[in-house]
């Protein structure tokens, strides 16, 4: 990897080593952490972990009266997130390590709580020093480019950062590493100081966070229009329109929550294979716009909730999952229940809404077929876990040698939301609002084959996490739903 010249931006200019004769390359080279050697921010990162318990948050009303050091300060001493785990700038990383194999002094430069810093400088076996906030002093901007000056000498360092509040530490330094840094910061650091290398801005944020909201989960919520349909209520425009008013509403509302999930689950995130490319887990998208995507969902959602008449239902939705990804994943069994239970309220959020209550054969139905689905992503994450020799998984309750008990478990109300379904065919409630109800009972045996293929591919290990996502890609899903179609179409 070559050091970056100017001539790589607009205006081009003579390459660094030219313009200092040679020597930048040398000086001791000072890196920020937050936002330039990893991809968040390790305060917010805390402020995150500390929600996750109540004696943790109760201080903090306290931290933040006495100010930022005291904030840190205090998380630092509570939660920290994991050294090992956060995303590092790979780019940069191996290229600190090209410079210190050469022998050039690096230094970690943070405003981050000394505690926080030298787990990352332990974890990486990178730096030589580290300065950081310590002693009272908050180890940012002009506080830092004092503390480096007084160390090295102004212009006796060269210094690696990404933020505008960075532009007092480069004007005080010999030299300057540009980290995915905005235009006009860059600007500013080419006319105060030479630059010696620039890394560039990571895109994509947009991207990042309609992946962050997971739309395909929306899937999930056209339950909502089951107790309509299975009604027969299909020529009922109210209902529709009130059907996808709950609709909307439940997908902004589980893009909520999806976020928060993605805020608490950070680091279990970063130990998974697949899930640590969430936008959250890997730096893509920064924490604090968490908050902003929660505040327009949130909204958005609010007026469909009064109109289709879902307050109840959707708060109690909400509810639970929140105490599902606070505590109840981490429940053995519990959690498996919960997700029923998320499932089956979308169903009855669909009935409230359009005044087609569900039945308790359709309650049966989905309980059982739900809590089979929700073992599936179980019993995926504990063979993904196998292949990796773990015996248990981050934030779950389960070990590994679990899994035949769960495939048992799951087998077995597979099999019998589909015995509830054949009793329901045979009950006077079908007889009287189908013609010839015989065409009905393909359903069951179709029923049968997915959930028994849903299985064979869990069991082996080649199941999604998510069986959601599975679904949605699988073939026979949909050749299973048209066909399911026809046959209620010929039964009536």
């Amino acid at each position: 990897m070559h050091p970056a010249t100017d001539s790589d931006s607009a205006g081009a200019r003579p390459c660094a080593t030219s313009l200092a004769g040679g020597h930048v390359h040398d000086l001791p080279l000072c890196v920020d952490l937050d936002g330039t050697l990893v991809a968040t921010d390790t305060l917010l990162e805390s402020l995150v972990a500390a929600l996750r318990s109540w004696r943790t948050v109760a201080g903090l009303p306290l931290a933040f009266a006495k100010g930022r050091y005291a904030i840190k300060s205090y998380l630092a001493a509570r939660v920290r997130p994991d050294a090992a785990l956060l995303p590092y700038n790979r780019e940069l990383v191996d290229w600190l390590r090209s410079e210190r194999a050469r022998g050039r002094r690096i230094v970690l430069a943070t405003a981050a709580h000394e505690r926080i810093a030298h787990d990352v400088s332990e974890h990486l076996g990178l730096f030589d020093d580290v300065v950081s906030t310590r002693g009272g002093e908050n180890m940012k901007g002009a506080a830092k480019g004092a503390a480096l000056s007084a160390r090295f000498g102004d212009g006796g360092f060269v210094y690696a950062g990404d933020h505008r509040a960075d532009i007092a530490v480069w004007r005080r330094a010999g030299g300057a590493v540009l980290v995915a840094v905005q235009p006009a910061v860059e600007r500013a650091v080419r006319k105060a100081v030479v630059v010696e290398r620039s890394f560039p801005r990571r895109t994509g944020t947009f991207a990042a966070a309609a992946k962050a909201v997971r739309p395909h989960q929306w899937l999930k919520n056209l339950l909502v229009f089951v107790p309509m349909l299975t009604a027969g209520a299909y020529r009922d425009a109210d209902a529709w329109l009130r059907a996808f008013a709950t609709f909307l509403a439940f997908s902004l509302v589980a893009s909520c929550i999806y976020v928060i999930n993605d805020l608490v689950d950070l680091e279990a995130d970063r130990a998974h294979a697949r899930k640590r490319a969430r936008p959250f887990a890997s730096g893509r998208l920064s924490l604090s716009a968490a908050p902003v995507i929660l505040a327009t969902f949130a909204v958005s959602a609010l007026p469909l909730v009064m109109w289709a008449r879902e307050t109840v239902v959707i708060a109690t939705y909400a509810a639970v999952s929140l105490a599902y990804s606070f505590r109840l994943k981490e429940l053995p069994l519990v959690d498996i229940f919960c997700l029923a239970a998320l499932y089956t309220l979308r169903l009855i959020g669909g009935g409230v809404a359009t005044g087609h209550p569900v039945s308790l054969w359709l309650m049966a139905f989905s309980v059982f077929l739900f809590l089979s689905l929700g073992t599936v992503k179980r019993v995926a994450e504990l063979h993904l876990h196998v292949q990796k020799g773990a015996t248990s998984i981050r934030r779950r309750g389960y070990l590994t040698s679990d899994a035949d008990f769960l495939h048992t478990l799951g087998i077995g109300c597979g099999l019998v939301s589909a015995l509830v379904l054949a009793l329901y065919l045979q009950s006077d409630i079908v007889a009287s609002r189908f013609a010839t109800p015989v065409w009905l009972w393909p359903i069951v045996a179709m029923e049968l084959y997915w959930i028994s293929s849903v299985w064979l591919v869990t069991l082996r290990g080649k199941m999604h996490d998510d069986p959601i996502v599975f679904a949605a890609r699988d073939r026979r899903t949909f050749v299973f739903a048209l066909l399911a179609l026809a046959c209620v179409a010929a039964a009536r």
